[in-house]
């Protein structure tokens, strides 16, 4: 499926536009519905399965993001590697796989599950609401990113210091630090006790 903004639509083989969709869950994260990604978003909320991908380089710096200046949702804002909505029916794994090559043209050398979290964060910018049960991954990239501009504005590989530093004076997403701490356990394990995460 292409990539397009969260208002656009997409064609299917019969040339009539088809919205694009987000898994609706409960609170234990089982499959209840379907709905259109930016009525999802509006408040109060739906809540929706995500994804959030923390990649690391051979030294332990975290790859951030910074969220293209278009994008309809917290745009301009650091966040984590990647993160995004599994199609209905995609496996959060693979989601989480094809978008990060989507967004930054890398490929994770290795990608592990690293829990979940959930959680309604309201932007207060957009009026938009991330009421999301949310799939944790934490990898390893070698390569070098190769962002694509209409995702992702810049991109900066971090140690846990320069992140402190940064978190204290550029604007980050709603969601980062909730997603992070979820995942601090196995980003430990991934990049060891040495590195400080």
């Amino acid at each position: 499926m292409p990539i397009t903004p969260a208002t656009a639509t997409t064609c299917s083989s019969n040339g009539t536009a088809d919205p694009i969709l987000l898994e609706l869950v409960d609170e234990n994260g089982v499959t209840i519905g379907t709905a259109e990604k930016l009525a999802a978003h509006q408040a109060p909320g739906l809540l929706h399965r995500a994804f959030s991908v923390f990649l690391f380089d051979e030294r332990g710096r975290l790859l951030l993001q910074q969220r293209a200046l278009g994008k309809y949702h917290s745009p301009g804002v650091w966040s984590n590697t990647c993160c995004g909505h599994p199609y209905p029916g995609e496996a959060p794994f693979a989601a989480a796989a094809r978008r990060t090559f989507e967004e930054l043209g890398v490929s994770p050398s290795l990608m592990a599950e690293a829990g979940t979290v959930r959680y309604n964060h309201p932007d207060p910018a957009s009026g938009l609401v991330e009421q999301e049960y949310n799939h944790l991954f934490v990898g390893m990239v070698q390569s070098v990113p190769r962002p694509d501009p209409e995702e992702v504005g810049d991109t900066l590989f971090v140690t846990p210091a320069e992140l402190a530093e940064r978190h204290a004076k550029d604007v980050f997403s709603s969601w980062f630090m909730t997603v992070l701490d979820a995942a601090r356990p196995a980003v430990r394990e991934l990049t060891g006790p040495s590195v400080g995460w």
